[in-house]
C-alpha cells in the first residue's frame, strides 16, 4: 500500500503512523485482465484505486457498442462517482484491461475514514477537482479538435496510456471508430 501512501503525500501531509490507520479501510484485491468489477444496474459500492494495472470504465450505448468514459493507471482512481455517492444504479460498467491489483474501499469505510481522517477529505476534494478539470478539457478538446487531432492529442499527452490500452478502446474513448484509427496510424507511421 505504498503506493497510496507515497500518493496521500503529494496532496496531504500524513505520517506512517495516520496511514497504518488508513490502511485498514481498504481491502486489497488481486483481479486478472478483463474482470468486471462495479457493474451497470448496480449501485457502484466501492471507490478503487489502482496499485498496478489497467482499468476502463464504459457503458453501452444505444448501437450496442461499449463507450468508454475514463481509464485508470497506477495511482488514479475509478469508479461510477455519482452512483457512489447518491447511491443510485450506476450508468457504466468498470472491466479491467491487464492484470490489475487495486484498493479498493467502500462508501461506508470511505465515510468513516473521513470521519476519523478529516485532512482526507482535502485530499478527496483535490484528486476530484482534477479529474473535474480534466474532464472539461477532454470534452473541449472533443468539440475542438478534428479525429485525427484527437487522436494524435491523446497519444501525444498520454503516452502511458496510449502503450497499454487497446486500440479499439482508444478509439472508443475518443469517439472513433477502430478502423479509422488504424488508418490514420497507417499514414501517420508509415
Amino acid at each position: 500500500m505504498k503506493e497510496l501512501f507515497n500518493h496521500l503525500r503529494l496532496y496531504i501531509s500524513i505520517t506512517e503512523q495516520e496511514f497504518q490507520e488508513v490502511e485498514k479501510y481498504f481491502e486489497y484485491v488481486d483481479l486478472k485482465k478483463k474482470k468486471n468489477l462495479d457493474a451497470i444496474k448496480n449501485v457502484a459500492k466501492h471507490n478503487f484505486f489502482v496499485i498496478n494495472g489497467c482499468l476502463n470504465m464504459y457503458f453501452i450505448n444505444d448501437k450496442g457498442e461499449n463507450q468508454s468514459v475514463q481509464f485508470a493507471i497506477e495511482n488514479w482512481w475509478i469508479n461510477d462517482v455519482l452512483s457512489f455517492y447518491r447511491n443510485k444504479e450506476s450508468s457504466f460498467y468498470i472491466q479491467t484491461v491487464e492484470n490489475s491489483k487495486v484498493l479498493s474501499i467502500s462508501k461506508e469505510n470511505q465515510e468513516k475514514l473521513l470521519t476519523q481522517f478529516p485532512k482526507l477529505e482535502r485530499y478527496f476534494r483535490i484528486i476530484y477537482q482534477i479529474a473535474y478539470g480534466a474532464s472539461l478539457y477532454r470534452i473541449k478538446y472533443v468539440y475542438e479538435a478534428s479525429k485525427a487531432e484527437r487522436y494524435f492529442h491523446f497519444i501525444e499527452h498520454h503516452p502511458d496510456f496510449a502503450q497499454r490500452v487497446p486500440q479499439y478502446l482508444i478509439a472508443s474513448f475518443l469517439g472513433l471508430t477502430p478502423e479509422y484509427v488504424s488508418e490514420i496510424r497507417a499514414k501517420h507511421f508509415s
